[in-house]
């Protein structure tokens, strides 16, 4: 628990329908602010405190009158209208102006994959007369891409990406569209999170949206002066009973590497992933193993793959071009 707050103590918030849900309150570390789900549901427009020409930000909610409201640029993999990015546009556009720019259908799995050999189309979407935002004809990162330099009217101060429709976490954070978008967001100098709630056929998403701003909220307000990269995962065990939020690295264990083998009308063998068997437990604490135990859980990522450590071991190595 928080530094202040009684052991036993457990929050309390009222949700979409009026609920009040008991939440207990996890730290990241022994004194560390408190990340919990949900909060208030009629908070006033986010507003953040602009740093140098650099584009670096301080992330501190401040008045209406002292500051701008946050502009934030929603994307995603699973398509413009996917349950989930319409769920976590509700949310966000209670605490920012949003501009939505999505793939024009499912890209999942794409990874970061752009598409720079064909051109890129755009179109408007609208909800009723209400302008939605615009469906690319492209992948996450495309969209991201576009926003930031064509789309948005203003520069994103923040890159939220989903919520994707099943869970991006451990090795999978590499393949996911999802993932990706918000690393392209952090590319431009930009914070950025990921947001998967575990797939379900009847998923909540206006509940996992509603937690992911409470969740949001907290981070805008550690004061950080460089972009930031995160990955928000729900189980679906959490909209109903959430034990709380655990702040952990990915795991990279490695999925099963079965398939199924079959045969098309014509004799033709084809091959169906099953991702079997499920990768084992560790006795570190991971996303995986959180997750698997009903916690959400939140990690900080970064898209610079060099292994230092290796890196300065190799510079006394005598590697050269062989001679011709």
């Amino acid at each position: 628990m928080c530094a202040g707050e009684a052991a036993s103590a457990t929050r309390r918030w009222l949700g979409s329908a009026g609920k009040a849900r008991p939440l207990q309150c996890e730290s990241i570390s022994a004194g560390a602010r408190c990340l919990r789900f949900g909060g208030p549901l009629n908070l006033k427009p986010v507003t953040v405190y602009s740093g140098d020409s650099s584009g670096s930000r301080n992330w501190l909610t401040k008045s209406p009158s002292k500051g701008k409201v946050l502009q934030i640029l929603l994307t995603n993999d699973d398509g413009i209208y996917a349950p989930g990015l319409a769920a976590m546009e509700r949310e966000l556009r209670k605490i920012a102006d949003v501009c939505v720019v999505a793939p024009a259908t499912e890209q999942s799995g794409v990874g970061h994959s752009i598409t720079f050999l064909n051109p890129l189309i755009a179109r408007e979407v609208f909800e009723g007369d209400r302008f939605r935002g615009w469906a690319v004809e492209g992948s996450p990162a495309d969209c991201v891409k576009l926003g930031v330099f064509e789309l948005c009217k203003k520069r994103p101060d923040l890159v939220v990406s989903g919520i994707n429709g099943g869970l991006n976490a451990g090795i999978n954070v590499l393949y996911s569209g999802t993932v990706a978008a918000a690393i392209e967001g952090s590319f431009f100098g930009i914070t950025s999170i990921a947001v998967s709630l575990e797939h379900d056929e009847h998923a909540d998403f206006d509940q996992a949206a509603a937690m992911a701003r409470g969740v949001i909220e907290q981070l805008l307000t550690q004061q950080r002066a460089s972009r930031q990269l995160f990955n928000l995962n729900f189980p679906t065990s959490a909209m109903k009973s959430p034990k709380g939020l655990r702040v952990v690295p990915m795991g990279v264990e490695r999925y099963g590497e079965l398939y199924i083998k079959r045969q098309d009308p014509k004799g033709r063998n084809y091959y169906w992933a099953t991702n079997d068997p499920p990768p084992k437990p560790t006795e570190n604490e991971t996303d995986l193993t959180a997750l698997a135990a009903g916690y959400a859980t939140l990690t900080a990522l970064d898209y610079d793959m060099t292994k230092f450590d290796m890196l300065r071991e190799m510079h006394d190595w005598e590697v050269e071009l062989p001679k011709s």
